[in-house]
């Protein structure tokens, strides 16, 4: 994103524009209001002052339109405000969360949903959305993992760059894009023990190559805005780095849009001991490279003093203002300041079609024993069990206050609209809500399992168990949801097992007590239609976990890109070990009480046919740095339906001057793969796939031996060797 129109040069008409300004009115623009109906005159009168450039949370398009009036037929220069909204995963039309969304490994259906989204939004008058969210997420206890694509850097940079395309397309002034925000920069998502808001250690190196890297991608996708996060990294609050704003993200990378706090970040630099007053938060944001300040009022209470006593560079206010002015211009709002034309709110059929493909491309399928899954078209009973087989709001997951709740098909009503008469629906829930602990609902819930041929159980989480500020210590069912499952499976009948939930959750003893487990995430709108295609074989499932699924929370963090050891786990669960320090048989990297390895494995995923992997090659296998690699491999149906296989690629540097983890996402590819078929595929790793952050921070390829592994999940044993030279 350059800071011109285009062709290298800065924008006239704002540096005429900033010429013109008072003191006061750059710091209006450099100020974000929350906008709340009991402060509705005060914020009427700093609008007609220019005292506010941008506001959030304008709850409908006639008071948007009103706010805007006053801007720009009421202010002394008449700039347009620009609107916010947290459009996370849809607007009316809610699509899976951002989780489960990566878990489609589809960035082209993410881009649908996001244009989707924008379109939505942008009709009633938003401007701007907070979103994507890239954080690197590798604590499932961390609520907000939700709103992440999960655990793998590539994963997230591909999912964050659909994003904004999706929000932005070619022209963010078209009156169906909304501007995007890539967030939160950054580290935020390894707050320490999963609590939210906490504190982050993070070694220079693991920032510059996991953390950092989807956010270079989304400003390289042309990202208009990014927004600093509320954790203290390394002792310095994300908001107040200024080596990582100014010095990486506007310097490095030459980033020209407006870097945003997040809500009160600024302000909170006092409760991190990091500021002493309003007076240093707002000298410190400024020096660091804040732009526009969210929520609080550093800025307007105490920039004005500062730059007039030469404390604050007036020249960096400057160029705050010009980002805002030029995200604005950028935006079209100078010439289509008004929302004139408010689009009807009910989804069309083209977005509910989207969010339909996304949900099935997101589901993933766990476990499926002796073929539970499908299930037979001439099912004569079905026993559906569960409080979220019927909950149209818990089905939409955290961030979705926007949706339309009476839009939304529910497993139950989608599979009574599938089956018609010919099949006999029961539904119980069992259960009030999950977080229920009564048993009263468990005899009605027994038998109506008993008499069906197959019981499908809806459990899980609700939306609000996932999200900001919800961090959870266990990751298990939460309610009397275990017991109600152990009981169902004790009539002997079919159990298939749905989840909704945000995050990865302990499954533990759930597994024994199903036949087959698809993960939902919460699927959004249209989920139950999704899940129910799955679920009678219309559609085999395709999606595949975005993040690994751990054991236990004693196993937290546990992620595919781990380094080795120097004694790495050979032996699995051993129990109590043998050997003493002085004859160390069995001293390893392990545990004593469990499993080393995950529950389910990154990249993970079932389809209704199995995959054969074969005829791995590289073209060529000994070349020199620089040169790109194609990867040919042959993978083959052996079933008898049609699926979409996702192809990984990963990468191993066999000897690296920093040690090199054991596996790293570089590629993927969905194929669709017809009965019997054998499909040859060529994947191409560019030279950047072999590179990595040396301990001056710097990237470089070392030439050596190489191990490239392509398969199914981030477990694949197909390899080949590859050496550079």
């Amino acid at each position: 994103m350059q800071d011109d129109d285009g062709d290298g040069q800065r924008i006239p008409a704002v540096e005429a524009l900033i010429a013109r300004m008072t003191l006061e009115e750059k710091v209006g623009q450099m100020s974000q209001r929350a906008y709340f109906a009991h402060d509705r005159e005060e914020a009427l009168e700093a609008v007609r002052a220019g005292r506010v450039g941008s506001f959030l949370n304008v709850p409908d398009p006639a008071t948007r339109n009103e706010l805007q009036r006053l801007a720009v037929e009421q202010s002394r220069l008449g700039i347009p405000l620009v609107f916010g909204r947290d459009v996370i995963h849809g607007y009316r039309t809610i699509f899976p969360i951002v989780l489960g969304q990566a878990a489609s490994f589809d960035p082209e259906l993410v881009e649908a949903a996001a244009a989707v989204a924008a379109s939505e939004a942008a009709a009633v008058g938003i401007d701007w959305t907070f979103a994507p969210m890239i954080d690197v997420s590798r604590d499932p206890r961390w609520g907000r993992i939700a709103e992440s694509p999960g655990e793998d850097p590539h994963l997230t940079a591909v999912m964050g760059a659909a994003m904004v395309r999706g929000f932005q397309g070619s022209d963010p002034a078209a009156p169906d894009r909304i501007a995007a925000c890539a967030k939160h920069y950054v580290g935020y998502g390894a707050a320490e023990a999963g609590k939210d808001y906490n504190t982050t250690y993070i070694p220079d190196g693991l920032l510059h190559e996991t953390y950092l890297p989807p956010y270079r991608a989304c400003v390289e996708a042309g990202v208009l805005s990014v927004m600093t996060a509320f954790n203290d990294l390394n002792g310095v609050p994300a908001t107040g780095n200024e080596p990582l704003v100014r010095g990486v993200l506007k310097g490095e990378w030459g980033f020209r849009g407006v870097v945003v706090s997040d809500w009160a970040s600024m302000t909170e630099m006092i409760n991190h001991g990091y500021c002493a007053d309003l007076r240093a938060v707002a000298q410190t944001a400024l020096r660091a490279g804040v732009d526009l300040e969210m929520a609080t009022h550093a800025y307007r209470d105490c920039l004005p003093a500062l730059a007039e006593d030469g404390t604050a560079d007036t020249a960096r206010v400057d160029d705050a203002v010009r980002r805002v002015l030029e995200l604005k211009h950028r935006l079209g709002l100078f010439a289509r300041p008004y929302t004139t034309d408010y689009a009807p709110q009910e989804p069309t059929s083209r977005a509910l079609k989207v969010a339909k493909e996304l949900a099935l491309r997101s589901l993933v399928l766990l476990t499926n024993d002796d073929g539970a899954l499908p299930l037979s078209a001439d099912v004569e009973s079905i026993a559906v069990v569960g409080p979220l087989a019927d909950d149209p709001n818990e089905q939409l997951g955290c961030w979705a206050f926007d949706g339309i709740r009476d839009r939304t098909v529910t497993v139950v009503q989608a599979l009574r609209e599938r089956v018609g008469d010919r099949t006999t629906i029961q539904y119980v829930p069992g259960l009030t809500s999950p977080l229920d602990t009564s048993r009263a609902g468990f005899v009605e819930a027994v038998a109506a399992a008993t008499a069906a041929d197959v019981t499908i159980v809806v459990l899980g989480e609700t939306a609000d168990l996932s999200g900001e500020c919800h961090s959870r210590a266990f990751l298990d069912f939460p309610g009397a949801q275990v017991e109600l499952l152990e009981r169902l499976a004790a009539t002997g009948r079919p159990i298939v097992l749905v989840v909704f939930a945000g995050r990865p959750l302990v499954l533990g003893r759930v597994l024994e007590h199903a036949n087959a487990v698809v993960y939902a995430w919460h699927p959004g709108t249209m989920g139950g239609p999704a899940i129910v295609d799955v679920l009678f074989g219309d559609e085999s499932p395709s999606g595949r976990l975005p993040v690994t699924f751990p054991r236990a929370v004693g196993q937290i963090p546990i992620y595919h890109a781990f380094k080795n050891t120097g004694r790495p786990p050979t032996t699995g669960f051993r129990g109590i070990p043998a050997g003493t320090p002085l004859d160390p048989e069995g001293f390893e990297t392990s545990y004593l009480d469990l499993e080393v390895s995950p529950e389910f494995p990154f990249g993970f995923g079932m389809s209704y046919a199995t995959i054969k992997y074969s005829e791995l090659v590289l073209e060529p296998s000994h070349a020199p740095v620089g040169h790109p690699i194609q990867v040919h491999v042959t993978v083959e149906n052996t079933g008898t339906r049609v699926v979409d296989e996702v192809v990984q690629v990963y990468l191993r540097d066999l000897v690296g001057s920093v040690t090199r983890p054991v596996r790293e996402l570089k590629a993927f590819r969905r194929v669709r793969v017809e009965p019997g078929q054998r499909r040859r595929i060529q994947i191409e790793l560019d030279a950047t796939a072999f590179e990595f952050v040396g301990l001056d921070l710097k990237r470089v390829t070392e030439p050596g031996r190489f191990h490239v592994f392509v398969g199914g999940d981030s477990t694949a044993d197909l390899c080949a060797e590859l050496e550079l030279v």
